[in-house]
């Protein structure tokens, strides 16, 4: 949670890795690594020692605590593997500074993929109670849990059919979004709908955020953000209630209850090189 020096870390995660084989001796430990990208490997230089697989994963996505499907889908294969290879193999799940929230929803996901719980929610509250309470608003603006929720929720899907998942990228084009009940953010009262032309065309993972433009025209504050893959969608429609947005933490209470964001798509094909809907 908080900086350290480089030789005082060093000591930190070398005393855990020797306590780790003196109890352990016969197991051979494989390093799930967190970090921002484009920063010196610091785990690297600390276990170089020690001879340790290490594999690294991003901290986020666009500045989300989530990472796209196929780094889902390598890190829950990887792990498989590693894992079934022997029962003296072990995963050990590292952090790096403000990285935390990542590691917190793929520790979830690979729970749920293993079977270990068959409720999203009680995998992912699971995970975040091991921090210490209330650390999480303090490395993330926004609360997560809804994102992270709909991602756990595709992973559960992998269990029905693990070998077409993840399903094949879909093209999309977001026609408009539906705003019902927006929050007063500005004091000037709540408006029952708004609909906002988007015609953009999308595939993959996307995230979607919801923009409030002051009167100034200069400050914005993001009021809500969605993140979601195109594969994923069905009847090309997104229904975001309130619980199912990502919320600044501190303004969560200028959300009514009957919110609901609707996106509206239509599907795009490709055919000989020309995008047609």
């Amino acid at each position: 949670m908080e900086a350290w020096e480089l030789e005082e870390y060093k000591g930190y995660v070398g005393r855990i890795i020797t306590q780790f084989k003196e109890i352990n001796p016969e197991s051979s430990p494989m390093i799930v690594n967190f970090r921002e990208a484009d920063t010196t490997n610091k785990l690297h230089q600390l276990l170089s020692e020690h001879y340790l697989t290490i594999m690294d994963y991003p901290r986020d996505y666009e500045g989300c605590p989530l990472v796209p499907i196929e780094i889902i889908h390598h890190f829950l294969k990887s792990s498989e593997s590693w894992l079934t290879l022997g029962q003296q193999n072990v995963l050990l799940m590292h952090s790096e500074l403000g990285c935390w929230p990542v590691l917190a929803f793929l520790l979830a996901a690979l729970l749920l993929d293993r079977k270990h719980f068959t409720s999203e929610s009680r995998a992912l509250e699971m995970v975040l109670k091991q921090a210490p309470y209330g650390k999480l608003p303090l490395l993330t603006p926004y609360d997560p849990t809804a994102s992270q929720l709909r991602y756990l929720q595709y992973v559960s899907k992998r269990n029905a059919d693990e070998q077409h998942w993840p399903p094949p990228d879909k093209a999309l084009k977001i026609d408009c979004v539906i705003i019902r009940m927006i929050p007063d953010f500005d004091g000037k009262g709540e408006n029952e709908l708004v609909k906002i032309d988007i015609n953009c065309n999308i595939q993959g993972d996307i995230l979607l955020e919801c923009i409030n433009l002051n009167d100034d025209l200069v400050k914005e504050t993001i009021m809500y953000r969605a993140m979601f893959n195109t594969a994923f969608i069905k009847s090309n429609t997104l229904i975001l209630s309130r619980e199912e947005v990502d919320i600044s933490w501190d303004k969560k209470h200028q959300f009514p209850r009957e919110f609901k964001a609707e996106v509206l798509f239509f599907t795009l094909f490709l055919v000989t090189g020309h995008i047609i809907f």
